[in-house]
């Protein structure tokens, strides 16, 4: 097979693993918390003939780096609507072990426990936050209140480099053995907010146009490759 159609076929699977990911941020740019992914393409060296049969590609998806930039805060009104104000992550208990999130949208578990709304507790200083009954409220510095008891206040942790962590869902991630996670001092959480997606519509629908674009080029091309073989080859065979 010509090297032109190898290219064109590795240029198609990058472009379809790209929509892949911007259907997965327009998907997701309602959703509190959720962070967009970055990725570019780079060249797959071929060091020898057998890798070469293995796999003859010329460019590949680069791994994909998750945006961290902030989303907007919007104000909810909602007790358990919590954005953190700086750097970090909620820590969340789940049957895996910790996770991290921006996504601040929690709620009241039967037992006063406060969770994600796939019933993961938030954790605190010391564990699982949970409530007693009765109105809350939250003190400039995060710390939880229900009339005259203090519940605690929200672990916020941060990380030297945020990239490493990994995404295990939309809005989780899990930080690998090698990660050691730190203290937020300086972030705050807020109540009755919450940090929006920090995805821009307008702009992944345009990425997703131009990728689409540039796939059925890359497509037509292939067919315009295979159709002059086929010709020359008939017409070659055709002389003899």
């Amino acid at each position: 097979m010509p090297g032109g159609i190898y290219s064109a076929l590795s240029g198609m699977r990058t472009r379809m693993e790209r929509l892949d990911r911007i259907a997965e941020d327009i998907a997701n740019s309602g959703t509190a918390g959720y962070k967009g992914d970055r990725a570019t393409t780079v060249v797959a060296e071929h060091t020898d003939f057998a890798n070469r049969l293995d796999s003859v590609v010329d460019v590949m998806s680069s791994r994909p780096q998750v945006d961290f930039r902030d989303g907007s805060v919007v104000a909810t009104g909602r007790d358990l609507d919590l954005a953190i104000e700086g750097t970090g992550f909620f820590s969340i208990e789940t049957p895996g072990g910790v996770r991290y999130t921006r996504s601040g949208h929690f709620t009241r578990g039967a037992d006063g426990t406060i969770t994600t709304p796939d019933g993961e507790p938030l954790l605190g200083d010391s564990g699982p936050l949970r409530l007693p009954p009765g109105p809350v409220d939250f003190a400039a510095d995060g710390t939880i209140r229900v009339g005259k008891t203090t519940v605690g206040r929200p672990s916020v942790t941060t990380f030297s480099d945020p990239k490493q962590l990994i995404r295990e869902s939309g809005v989780r991630f899990r930080a690998p053995e090698n990660v050691t996670p730190e203290p937020a001092d300086e972030s705050r959480v807020r109540s009755g907010m919450l940090e929006q997606s920090n995805v821009l519509s307008t702009e992944r629908m345009a990425q997703l146009i131009g990728t689409s674009r540039a796939f059925g080029a890359l497509q037509r091309g292939i067919s315009v490759l295979m159709n002059d073989i086929d010709g020359k080859a008939i017409t070659e065979l055709g002389r003899r």
